[in-house]
């Protein structure tokens, strides 16, 4: 373990301001507070099983996102080649690494693997501790209880699976809910797709997941949005999108939008002709009853079946931004 190169950075929580009340003192010198998910993982057996399981070879350089009081640190063999950078890790340029290791706070999961993965980082793999219940998410699969858009989103540019379970009596001080160490591995050939569209895509199908498309297509709101968007992509062929818009658009709020259509005069109705919302209405009816997907629920399906719509979409000029 000594070739190993370590890169830490040391972050405060997503939402920065004051310490929120609630702190917890830890061995007479720290103070951790629960709102910012500081909790230390210190079951030694199980820091040696996430160092074993992150399958590291002789010069990776490694990247730890919140080392906290180092107990991670120190099984990686890392205290003698080592890089602090203090700051947001959500917000801040990460170094050059490969390889990423990480106990991470509940509250930055999904901003932060939407930066490693959508991001300009390139590395052989993740290991990350998680909360329980995000790390099934993670790692559902279509037709799953837990599919969601953060999963289907993962698995266009990364294979995730679940290396083991990690007790919250192992954790100082002791949160409410158990862990979960996943591996993400990013493919070696990047998709052919569009990864902003397919961002937005997403956003537009998971927004409400239990509902058919063909229902969440047909929403005068959602007609004029991707009408508005439609037209004035064409100087926007690129889809480009910054790394902080990509971690924007990768959330796991699946959470249902608000269907209500009361709010349309806002949104620039009135330019549109009538004859104009048809044709376009017909476009996106055309394309889901081509691809037979109009009464599946976007939750049921594979990224397969997903692509094949959006690529159809964008043959008949409907796009997402």
């Amino acid at each position: 373990m000594s070739r190993h190169v370590a890169r830490l950075v040391s972050f405060r929580a997503a939402a920065s301001g004051p310490a929120p009340a609630a702190a917890e003192a830890w061995d007479g010198r720290f103070r951790l507070h629960k709102q910012r998910g500081q909790h230390l993982l210190t079951n030694p057996r199980v820091l040696d099983s996430i160092v074993r399981r992150a399958a590291l070879c002789p010069g990776d350089a490694i990247l730890e996102v919140g080392p906290g009081t180092g107990n991670l640190t120190a099984p990686l063999g890392l205290a003698h080649k080592l890089t602090v950078i203090k700051g947001d890790a959500v917000e801040a340029d990460f170094p050059e690494f490969n390889v990423c290791v990480a106990n991470i706070p509940y509250k930055i999961s999904s901003p932060l693997i939407a930066k490693l993965l959508f991001g300009p980082y390139r590395f052989r793999t993740a290991t990350l501790l998680l909360q329980k219940e995000f790390a099934r998410r993670l790692i559902a699969s279509p037709g799953d209880s837990e599919y969601n858009r953060l999963a289907a989103n993962v698995r266009m540019v990364a294979d995730a699976r679940l290396l083991m379970d990690v007790s919250k009596r192992d954790f100082v001080p002791m949160p409410k809910v158990d862990s979960s160490l996943v591996e993400i591995r990013p493919r070696a050939a990047p998709p052919d797709v569009n990864l902003a569209e397919w961002l937005a895509f997403t956003r537009a199908c998971f927004g409400q997941k239990n509902k058919t498309l063909g229902a969440i297509f047909k929403k005068k709101r959602k007609l004029l949005e991707l009408f508005r968007t439609s037209r004035g992509a064409e100087g926007r062929r690129d889809g480009s999108a910054g790394g902080s818009s990509f971690i924007a658009l990768c959330g796991d709020n699946d959470g249902d939008i608000s269907d209500s259509e009361n709010n349309d005069s806002h949104n620039g109705a009135a330019s549109f002709s009538e004859e104009e919302v048809t044709a376009f209405k017909a476009k996106i009816a055309g394309a889901l009853e081509s691809t037979e997907l109009a009464g599946k629920r976007p939750s049921k399906l594979s990224n397969e079946e997903l692509l094949r719509l959006l690529r159809l979409f964008n043959e008949r000029g409907i796009r997402f931004q």
